[in-house]
């Protein structure tokens, strides 16, 4: 008797997988970058939770934060890496894969 593959969800990943952070996965996977402020608004979040959120996924090398200054106004930015677009990208085929897609 042959064992049947292991379920697609175990290819999750589990840091993309939370609700916040895969919306700024998503997010940012349909922009070259975002300013925070545009981020923040797109998602609907607290500057506080996408600060922090955001912190996990560069600490994962999956989103590279950028800082700047526009005349004495900061602004940050965030753009996905290249290993974040590589992550999203499977985790959205295992999503389609559990879908039976």
């Amino acid at each position: 008797m042959s064992m049947p593959a292991e379920h697609p969800r175990h290819k999750l990943n589990e840091l993309v997988h939370s609700p916040v952070r895969f919306s700024i996965m998503a997010a940012l996977a349909r922009a070259e970058s975002l300013d925070f402020k545009d981020l923040r608004d797109a998602i609907q979040v607290s500057d506080s939770v996408l600060s922090k959120q955001l912190a996990i996924l560069e600490k994962a090398e999956y989103v590279k934060i950028k800082k700047s200054f526009a005349g004495k106004m900061p602004r940050t930015s965030a753009s996905l890496t290249a290993a974040g677009r590589a992550v999203w990208s499977a985790h959205l085929q295992t999503l389609r894969d559990i879908a039976g897609g």
